[in-house]
């Protein structure tokens, strides 16, 4: 099927509990306000307290399900923060139906011979630990869930190593197969495990990375959502340990 193409019924996620991690911008802002407009209660993941309040805002005067916030520091969180996190959502929702790994960081362009250690942690530890640990951590509220659905964030560089994209497409490329081996691994019939590659998009990440693209020519966050609604909904249960292009 074209991904793009996916025309999602309203209520698609009704009564669904889905944690985006970056929700305050970009891919993680439009996801945020997508799946909430189809019905799903959001817990909107990010760095940036002030960004989160506003897209609250922005849900709630649309007059969707009532979302929450989780601000968490993704790169350095703590083994006791992450089991704060899994009793506080467990408290607060008592289950969760999916999450949207989204939270990413481009690091360096340049050549692996030039590449910054710090640098290359910090992309690691955001862009591969961070989606590893998260859903590690959440799988005892996922198994709750009558239908689970857990979505990695992939790029064209984490299908084939390119050059100068350093520990960016490192990470994009181990991101896939831990999506490809939770799902392998996996018991409970009811989670389900994939990755997306969203392709060129108009965001503040890619225009760091081509800095003399022109944005116009690229769609914007929303134009992509048919692909996300359609692996965080019900009509993706066949699917598990795939990687989809959300503009295909």
């Amino acid at each position: 099927m074209k991904f793009s193409e996916y025309q999602p019924r309203p209520d698609l996620l009704k009564d669904k509990i889905i944690l985006i991690t970056g929700a305050g911008d970009g891919i993680g802002r439009a996801a945020a306000i997508s799946y909430a407009l189809h019905g799903a209660t959001v817990v909107l993941h990010g760095r940036a307290l002030n960004k989160l309040e506003v897209i609250y805002d922005e849900i709630e005067s649309l007059g969707a399900p009532q979302p929450a916030i989780l601000p968490l520091q993704l790169s350095t969180a703590s083994p006791r923060e992450y089991e704060l996190l899994l009793n506080t959502l467990e408290q607060q929702f008592g289950r969760l139906d999916g999450i949207l790994h989204n939270a990413g960081i481009l690091g360096e362009r340049t050549a692996l011979m030039d590449y910054p250690v710090e640098t290359w942690d910090d992309v690691m530890a955001v862009n591969l630990r961070a989606p590893f640990v998260l859903t590690q951590a959440l799988l005892p509220l996922l198994r709750k869930s009558e239908q689970a659905s857990v979505v990695f964030t992939s790029s064209g560089v984490g299908r084939e190593a390119r050059a100068t994209w350093g520990a960016y497409s490192v990470a994009k490329i181990a991101i896939e197969a831990v999506s490809t081996l939770f799902a392998a691994e996996n018991t409970e019939p009811n989670i389900r495990f994939n990755c997306i590659n969203p392709g060129g998009t108009r965001t503040a990440m890619r225009a760091k990375a081509y800095p003399h693209e022109d944005p116009k020519t690229l769609p914007t966050p929303e134009l992509i959502m048919p692909a996300y609604l359609y692996l965080m909904g019900e009509d993706s249960q066949h699917l598990s340990g795939e990687s989809i292009d959300a503009q295909d």
